[in-house]
């Protein structure tokens, strides 16, 4: 987006003093829980009022929202609390619908901004409005599918653009519903500053134990606020149970999370700092000349395995290893996860230096 330094950076509108709050039921059940809930919400630091009305769900059968009449009961919450309002669409006509009820911000899910067809037909039916559109990551973690999307509203002259981190699904068993990557939105930042950024803890951490520690990450990593779920009686939600915090919780969680300064002027402080990045520089490099080593014993296998007419990959060696790495990084404070994704890139890079040598 060649563009993107003149994005408005509408987050500044609000003049608040605390990253910006959008926070409410996963679905609109009834008017009733709404309304409560919006009143509930006016309390804490939220600025909108989220709630699902049309849900996509992975399998039918499950509940998929009320609908066009969830938008009159947001539109009741917002005149009985002043809160800002907040859905998401997933069709041009939800578009239709949510700009007939007045919905000030509108979000493009993670299943919808997967497919450029259908963020296209999006930002044809959102040409030059000046509500703002915030897009969720696509489910798979691809840096370049998300911010296409972005470039595709952007240029039907939509400048009140933000996203949203929900997290990326896997097939391995990790303590999220969604693993957060949080690499992509550091590349996100550092490509397109102007950005708004905010994070989605719900979808990510599929439990409500993990909420605070996701946002204070997320403020540790400059992000400009959270999409929180939140709901009067979470146990009884309809949808997303176990993910969704009481507006009371979710008060709690805004009270205790700490906003760090960007950076520090005292003296000791940035020389302290400066060494300390000097050695990680030393480290990395010694990193890398470790690797070069180790790929060079690569080849020598792989010119041996050609010789002998072996097959590159040897799984039960290779699990082995895994899972002795994994045993010495827990010794050494080192998370599975971080083990898993070095080593996996590592036997990646392994495997094509000894393809290349056995194809050639």
């Amino acid at each position: 987006m060649k563009d993107n330094k003149h994005l408005r950076h509408w987050l500044d509108d609000f003049e608040l003093d605390h990253p910006l709050v959008i926070a409410g039921p996963c679905s609109a059940e009834t008017e009733e829980q709404l309304i409560n809930t919006a009143h509930k919400l006016k309390e804490t630091d939220a600025t909108f009022l989220r709630a699902g009305i049309w849900k996509p769900r992975s399998r039918p059968g499950h509940f998929e929202g009320v609908g066009e009449e969830g938008l009159k009961w947001i539109n009741t919450a917002k005149d009985e609390t002043g809160l800002l309002t907040a859905t998401e669409v997933a069709s041009p006509q939800h578009v239709d619908l949510a700009f007939k009820y007045d919905i000030d911000l509108l979000w493009i899910g993670a299943r919808t901004t997967v497919s450029p067809f259908i963020v296209q037909e999006l930002a044809e039916a959102l040409k030059g409005t000046k509500k703002i559109v915030l897009i969720k990551n696509p489910v798979n973690p691809d840096l370049s599918l998300w911010l296409g999307a972005v470039e595709r509203f952007h240029k039907f002259d939509i400048q009140n653009l933000g996203v949203i981190h929900r997290g990326f699904p896997s097939y391995e068993k990790t303590k999220y519903r969604n693993n957060p990557e949080w690499q992509i939105t550091i590349d996100l930042q550092n490509n397109f500053p102007n950005l708004p950024l905010l994070l989605d803890p719900s979808h990510i951490a599929g439990n409500r134990a993990l909420i605070f520690d996701l946002c204070q990450t997320a403020l540790d990593l400059n992000y400009d606020g959270f999409m929180i779920e939140t709901h009067l009686d979470p146990d009884k939600a309809w949808s997303d149970a176990s993910q969704q915090i009481t507006p009371d919780t979710l008060s709690k969680i805004t009270k205790k999370l700490k906003v760090r300064e960007s950076d520090s002027d005292v003296l000791e402080y940035q020389s302290l700092l400066k060494t300390m990045r000097s050695e990680i520089e030393l480290v990395d490099h010694k990193i890398l000349e470790i690797l070069a080593k180790r790929m060079k014993i690569v080849d020598q296998i792989g010119k041996l395995k050609k010789e002998n007419n072996v097959a590159i990959l040897q799984s039960k060696r290779w699990n082995a290893i895994l899972s002795k790495m994994i045993q010495e990084g827990a010794e050494n404070n080192l998370s599975e996860a971080f083990i898993l994704n070095m080593f996996k890139a590592i036997h990646q890079e392994s495997i094509n230096h000894q393809k290349k040598i056995i194809d050639n």
